[in-house]
């Protein structure tokens, strides 16, 4: 038997002998806190005897920001993203084209209808006795009833409803940066929890390659350890990637696509939306421009049934000229000369007096009315999720700052304590270390629950920066796609690791 390997078994042997010494001491140990000399003292764990090994260590804390800090003066601030999106977002250049062109039609629809000239010629003859009469005449249409002023003031309401889209796509786009800007700082965040996830796991994993060494581990558990560094790395390269999408997100919604990334300026701790639940589900109800739309949408279709209850009016057509008759007067060969002519014409409404019209702009009539209830219901159904959605995440994150994080850090900080006066092993330390981390993902991603759900609520659930602006010639579309709020990326309380 060669000496090393006599001297690993009785190194084995007393190992064994300390572990089942270890209750009996910490028992004596808690009935009396002052040591005798017959009293044994606290039986360290095996993992460190002694720190010649493992080196002693200092309690590192999660923190919030540090990737703005490294960064300096070199970031980006919401207020700069919104700046440029108010300039080069192209659904805010499209709305207010669309209102000059519904303004255009409105002045079009009452202009008064052009006058007709033209030649007429009758009873013309040839030859050497011509005669026959030509001339000129003017022609104009006379629109009665208010005919005109009825369809500017269908054209008004369409002008309006364009003004209402214009007003909606500014908030749509509003909303859409600011979510897309805590997106980015809230994966700014994560990157840096999960790097120091995956420094964790990498001493974790380089512990129990000095623990094996020592014959306190076996090739299972370094392994173990080994594939949760891997794993812990690769969440990391992920989140760097996912960060990257997230500032092409922000940059096409900004209307900048090759606006180069840089580090984002902010704090999801401190500012977050407040609402009360039962108030943001009433205003978005009430005060959302979706609701006005369909209002507006209504007074449309009410002034359209007007003017289709106008037109069996008929209008007045006037033509009035003058021809020169060359005929002769009797003996007398001179021509009869210019005679006057004058017309009046009105069609007669016997068979149709637009009453296939009337009645469908009774049925859009009572459609839009219909519409307007359908609006506010919808709304209350969508809000009613998101604020449920908000409250969760809200109820979270003040638990997980209030509670979960300070029991974790006291846990991890006494482990750190213990393990300076030699009281506790490495890897119990590294472990309460990693759960602390693992909670401050799970806090992040609260985080940002409740600023992407706030932020929804607070813009009336406009939160699609890149949709069209709807025309207001097409069919109405009060409400459009709500993109609120990326349910894969909330986590419930159980959840350690976040998808990217």
């Amino acid at each position: 038997m060669s000496t090393k390997f006599a001297l690993r078994i009785v190194l084995g042997i007393l190992a064994g002998a300390m572990t089942l010494a270890m209750p009996l001491a910490n028992a004596s140990w808690a009935q009396d806190t002052k040591p005798s000399p017959a009293m044994p003292m606290p039986v360290q764990e095996p993992m460190h005897h002694h720190h010649g090994d493992i080196p002693l260590v200092t309690a590192e804390y999660p923190q919030m920001g540090r990737a703005q800090a490294s960064a300096g003066q070199q970031v980006v601030t919401l207020e700069q993203v919104e700046t440029m999106a108010r300039d080069t977002n192209p659904t805010l250049r499209q709305a207010e084209v669309e209102i000059r062109a519904a303004k255009a039609r409105q002045r079009q629809v009452g202009l008064y209808p052009n006058p007709s000239a033209g030649y007429t010629g009758d009873e013309i003859r040839g030859g050497s006795v011509g005669g026959g009469k030509q001339g000129f005449f003017v022609q104009q249409r006379i629109v009665t009833a208010g005919k005109l002023g009825k369809s500017r003031d269908v054209l008004s309401r369409e002008a309006k409803l364009a003004e209402i889209e214009a007003q909606e796509q500014r908030m749509r786009v509003e909303t859409a940066v600011k979510m897309a800007f805590l997106r980015v700082l809230a994966a700014q965040e994560w990157l840096d929890a999960r790097r120091d996830l995956a420094k964790i796991a990498q001493d974790a994993a380089q512990t129990q390659r000095e623990l094996m060494n020592t014959g306190q581990a076996d090739e299972s558990e370094v392994l173990e350890a080994e594939v949760e560094s891997q794993r812990m790395r690769m969440a990391a390269r992920m989140q760097e990637n996912t960060l990257r999408e997230e500032w092409r997100s922000l940059a096409a919604v900004v209307g900048q696509p090759d606006m180069p990334v840089a580090t984002v300026a902010g704090d999801l701790e401190h500012g977050w939306p407040e609402l009360n639940e039962e108030e943001a589900v009433e205003d978005i109800a009430k005060k959302s421009p979706a609701v006005e739309i369909a209002e507006t949408a209504a007074g449309r279709a009410q002034a359209t049934l007007t003017r289709a209850q106008r037109d069996p009016i008929p209008d007045l057509l006037l033509r009035g000229g003058l021809e020169y008759n060359h005929e002769t007067l009797g003996s007398v060969p001179w021509a009869k000369g210019w005679e006057g002519i004058a017309e009046a014409s009105m069609q007669i409404p016997i068979f149709d007096h637009n009453q296939g019209n009337i009645s469908a702009a009774r049925a859009d009539v009572e459609r839009a009315q219909q519409e307007k209830t359908r609006i506010a219901l919808t709304l209350r159904e969508r809000a009613a999720t998101v604020v449920d959605e908000y409250s969760n995440a809200k109820l979270m994150a003040l638990e997980y700052r209030d509670e979960i994080l300070p029991h974790a850090k006291k846990a991890y900080t006494l482990l750190v304590d213990k393990y300076g006066r030699m009281l506790a092993s490495y890897p119990r330390v590294l472990d309460a270390q990693r759960k602390l981390y693992e909670l401050q993902v799970e806090y992040i991603a609260a985080l940002e629950g409740v600023w992407t759900n706030g932020l929804a609520l607070q813009g009336y659930l406009l939160t699609d920066g890149l949709e069209a602006p709807a025309r207001p010639g097409e069919v109405d579309r009060p409400i459009r796609e709500t993109n609120v709020p990326m349910p894969e990326r909330n986590m419930s309380p159980g959840e350690a690791i976040p998808r990217p």
